[in-house]
């Protein structure tokens, strides 16, 4: 870019280079920054700084993309092209049902801010990064295990069920699966188990986004459906607020029966025999640790 161009950039107000080139994070020309480290303004030199500081926490944001792409890249370097995250939200509440979500991106895809969803404490944050992998993925899905399945087959074989509903409801055939902390049973697609995955992989972080915001409406609704438990508050989870209500009001027929604090609170032993099915359904579904494939 020209000096003359740099030249009738100073001659703006402050204000209007502080919204380009800040607020709409519009390219900084080449030159200008040193033009205003040498504008006797003391509002030049602050602008130059807060330039320099937004450059600097967009390269470190794209190398905090690009490591969690590292295990993405190397399967894209190995020829597959359609790569699933999967992950699950709802593992611990007493209500409700376990959700699971798979997302296949687009090689190369960066999304600012994307990162797991228990990271991401704002709700308004969450649900804007959903829209937009909704909105860019190859494919995505969600899949989720019934309160009666968890009661039946156990909270743990329940989230490889929704993990698996997840993958089999892909509109694309995934080429590999990149799995937080499981391997999903019964699947032919070859895939590696990733503990923390959802802080290690941009695929499984955005089938946690989807997971965590399909579930957090879908309790939103129930708490529509059943007032008066704070169920669009806690999201099911055992919250002091929902382990009162929980004694006061009674056990609603989406709690979990084979959770300790519902069968307390209805009256039954604290721990739930095993169940036959799961044996049935899961006849190899060891739980496992570490980096797998």
């Amino acid at each position: 870019m020209s000096a003359d161009t740099v030249e009738q950039l100073l001659q703006c107000a402050l204000s209007e280079l502080t919204a380009r080139f800040v607020t709409q994070a519009t390219p900084v020309p080449t030159g200008l920054l040193e033009a205003l480290d040498a504008d006797p303004r003391a509002g030049a030199h602050a602008l130059a700084r807060r330039i320099r500081s937004r450059q600097e926490k967009n390269r470190a944001e794209g190398q905090r993309i690009r490591k969690l792409l590292r295990f993405e890249t190397e399967l894209w370097e190995q020829g597959h092209t359609h790569i699933a995250g999967v992950d699950e939200a709802g593992m611990a509440p007493l209500a409700g049902p376990v959700v699971a979500a798979a997302a296949v991106l687009p090689k190369g895809f960066r999304l600012k801010g994307l990162d797991d969803s228990k990271k991401i404490l704002d709700a308004e944050k969450r649900e804007s990064l959903a829209e937009a992998i909704k909105r860019d993925a190859v494919a995505w899905a969600v899949g989720r295990a019934e309160v009666e399945e968890i009661d039946r087959i156990n909270i743990y074989h329940a989230g490889l069920l929704a993990m698996r509903r997840a993958v089999e409801g892909l509109s694309v055939k995934p080429d590999h699966l990149l799995v937080d902390a499981r391997t999903v049973p019964e699947c032919s697609v070859p895939q590696k188990g990733i503990i923390k995955g959802d802080a290690l992989s941009l695929s499984i972080a955005a089938a946690s986004i989807l997971a965590k915001t399909t579930r957090d409406r879908w309790m939103a609704e129930l708490d529509a459906q059943y007032p008066g438990y704070g169920l669009a508050a806690h999201k099911g989870y055992p919250t002091p607020q929902h382990l009162q209500v929980l004694r006061e009001k009674g056990v609603l027929p989406i709690h979990r029966r084979s959770f300790a604090p519902v069968r307390e609170a209805l009256g039954l032993p604290t721990s739930a025999p095993p169940s036959a099915l799961q044996a049935e359904l899961f006849p190899e579904a060891p739980s496992r640790t570490g980096v797998k494939s």
